[in-house]
């Protein structure tokens, strides 16, 4: 029998090191931010904190005992731009309704995303805008050619979006024509008729790099009222992504949304939402046929939970953790609290996940986080996310 006799320890170190990358050699080690943890087996690296490139991420792995005994392993990665989301409306929006004598607002260069930047630089794109009247028609080209929307070229097989234009442009205004020209489109009102929907799609390229481009969509229905215009999202923008027409989710996923009422919304009285389904229409022109799902009110609670509360619920949450965490300390008087998640539990209750910023006394904002769910504005508001009991 062999028997083991180890009168030293065991114990070992764990140290990552990041060292960014030429086309000859990996020599330069990157300086992380005190916030990244690197001496775990795991190693995260929140987004935005390395440059484009290409980066060695070396694990090393040393006896406590013995220093000479150690063992390092390493790791290729390279950081690449991400796309944009060309956006025409607020959130990204997919579908919207606008009456027949209301302007029509698509701001790409206000509503677009890039991941990798805290803002959009509108300046560095081109923008050209196409519509066709959904449902009938494709959108109006030459000979597979598109035709954008201020083409005075007529497709006689798929008719212009604009009712009553008899000349170029006629009915269209391009905003920031100086330092981002065309980054915006109004349409006019009595532009598009009644009745009728439409569908806008905006084509983005990069001006430095005309590979670099990106495509958004939405659909706008014309109608005779004066609607107001309702931007929806998602609660946890990374669990919804954007694919052109649509936002792709996970089947076995929960997805929260919220929405916002843009412009002047001071008699709103109440929030229900409608749920849609579609279905490919293949006997006409590239659409989508969408279907009233009327059954929701046998799944309420087993597939769709408090429908007309989530968004109420949400600004509500916010406002209270960072009106009392500006309160806390005269140094977090410019900290926020913001909602990253709302989930409903098996057991009908209700879960938040959130982040928090500009907190310049830490110590002093966990503890007011940890005070804030026995104050009696935020029991109120959590009463509300739960048909029957509290929520955590």
């Amino acid at each position: 029998m062999i028997e083991f006799n180890c009168v030293g320890s065991l114990s070992t170190t764990k140290k990552w090191t990041v060292k960014n990358c030429t086309s000859t050699s990996c020599s330069f080690e990157i300086a992380l931010n005190e916030k990244v943890m690197t001496t775990y087996s795991e190693l995260y690296i929140p987004s935005r904190t390395l440059d484009y490139g290409v980066y060695q991420l070396t694990l090393t792995v040393t006896m406590v005992d013995s220093p000479n005994l150690k063992s390092s392993s390493s790791a290729y990665v390279r950081i690449t731009a991400t796309g944009i989301t060309a956006n025409l409306v607020q959130l990204g929006t997919s579908m919207i309704t606008r009456g027949n004598q209301q302007d029509l607002l698509l701001d790409p260069g206000i509503f677009s995303v890039d991941p990798d930047e805290d803002t959009f630089d509108a300046t560095k794109w081109k923008y050209t805008y196409y519509c066709r009247i959904y449902g009938l028609y494709n959108f109006p080209n030459l000979q597979g050619i598109l035709l954008s929307i201020d083409d005075s070229t007529i497709d006689p097989y798929n008719p212009s979006c604009l009712s009553n234009r008899s000349g170029n442009g006629t009915g269209l205004i391009f905003g920031n024509l100086t330092s981002s020209p065309n980054s915006s489109l109004t349409v006019l009102s009595g532009s598009l008729q009644s009745n009728q929907m439409y569908q806008f799609m905006i084509y983005m390229e990069n001006r430095k790099n005309s590979s670099i481009q990106a495509t958004g969509y939405v659909l706008v229905t014309i109608e005779v009222t004066h609607p107001q215009l309702i931007a929806v999202g998602c609660v946890i923008s990374p669990m919804c992504v954007p694919n052109l027409e649509f936002q792709l989710l996970n089947p076995t996923t929960q997805v929260a949304l919220f929405t916002i009422c843009i412009g002047t919304c001071t008699n709103l009285q109440s929030i229900k939402w409608n749920i849609y389904q579609g279905s490919d229409n293949s006997t006409s022109s590239n659409s989508t046929q969408w279907t009233l799902f009327n059954n929701t009110i046998l799944y309420e609670n087993v597939w769709f939970f408090d429908l007309t509360l989530l968004t109420a619920q949400k600004d509500s949450f916010e406002s209270c953790f960072t009106k009392q965490l500006q309160a806390s300390s005269p140094s977090n008087n410019k900290a926020t609290w913001k909602v990253q998640g709302i989930e409903h539990l098996a057991n009908d209750e209700c879960q938040v996940s959130y982040t928090c910023t500009g907190a310049g006394d830490q110590p002093t904002a966990l503890t007011c986080l940890k005070a804030t769910p026995d104050a009696d504005e935020f029991k109120t508001i959590l009463g509300k996310c739960s048909h029957s009991k509290g929520g955590e």
